[in-house]
């Protein structure tokens, strides 16, 4: 039996959850090695390029409203972005930031219902502070001393939300009020023309920043194979077609929660973190993702209940 549109976005969007925490791997060995914004104007701009490339003839269809609304969601997304790899730069456990990073899916429902009216289900409101006891056991496991980058990565998880709601809206069409107190219709943006100008605004925003706060001369004199390697992987599979199938994957559900099958994105994290860098979680830091987890999927209730009556 063929899968529905809102099957298929389910099924891609894990897809993206593998590609993520692939791409978490490949950005934390790229951080190692050079400054990590330059490494995040690098791996946008040339997957930005890369896919603008690919779809040139959608990207002049476009209209100037769209290209606006577009490039609202990449200045925002930029931000996330820009603080992700901050706290990947400074965090000591890249497992635990993919927990803390996940509070963003959280937040969705909440970033919905506060800038688009969205009515939201009950259980985001009982998701929400199991979720906040999890950042609790997680970010302050030593007593109120978080670390540089589990506040970059809780500052990250945030922007993350608003930019997912946003995706959300600019990949569907929407009905928005008018003047005149009557509704029209909101242009679609086509998943790779938005995609390519997304991605294309984080890499220019955070080469500004790379520009203000970071030495560039270092890296280039002593750029490696190696470099190239993680720069490169970052490019393809986790940005362009990671971004690309995601953004597709927005654009055949209207509803900004279903960006919520995202909730296993962590848990590919820590394994793959445990098997490449030997990371180990203690009782307590086990606990804390535990209740995030859980908190991911009461957000998700909704379908998980619709899953088990289809298995069952």
């Amino acid at each position: 039996m063929a899968l529905s549109n809102a099957g298929k976005a389910d099924l891609y969007l894990v897809i993206v959850t593998l590609l993520a925490a692939v791409s978490w791997i490949f950005s934390r060995e790229a951080v190692l090695l050079m400054p990590p914004l330059l490494f995040m104007s690098l791996r946008f701009l040339l997957a930005g390029a890369l896919l603008a490339l690919i779809g040139h003839r959608q990207l002049r269809l476009l209209t100037a409203d769209a290209c606006v609304r577009a490039l609202k969601v990449g200045l925002v997304f930029g931000a996330g972005m820009s603080c992700w790899v901050m706290g990947l730069f400074f965090g000591t456990h890249v497992g635990e930031g993919a927990f803390l990073t996940s509070l963003g899916v959280v937040l969705v429902p909440v970033i919905s219902r506060l800038v688009f009216k969205e009515h939201q289900p009950r259980s985001i409101w009982l998701a929400l502070p199991i979720a906040t006891t999890g950042l609790a056991l997680l970010s302050l496991k030593s007593g109120f001393r978080p670390e540089a980058g589990q506040l970059f990565y809780v500052l990250a998880a945030s922007i993350f939300a608003l930019y997912y709601t946003l995706n959300t809206h600019a990949a569907n069409h929407r009905e928005i009020s008018s003047a005149d107190g009557g509704t029209t219709q909101q242009e679609k943006i086509p998943a790779l023309p938005l995609t390519a100008i997304v991605l294309t605004t984080v890499g220019l925003l955070t080469t500004l920043l790379s520009l203000l706060f970071e030495p560039w001369l270092p890296t280039f004199t002593h750029f490696s194979a190696e470099m190239a390697g993680w720069i490169l992987a970052s490019v393809v599979l986790g940005s362009a077609a990671r971004f690309l199938l995601q953004t597709h994957a927005q654009s055949l559900s209207n509803h900004s929660h279903g960006v919520v099958i995202m909730v296993v994105e962590p848990v590919w994290v820590a394994l793959l973190a445990a098997g490449w860098f030997g990371e180990t979680m203690s009782p307590v830091q086990l606990t804390g993702c535990g209740l995030i987890f859980a908190s991911l999927l009461i957000n998700r209730a909704n379908l998980v209940r619709q899953w088990l009556k289809a298995l069952f």
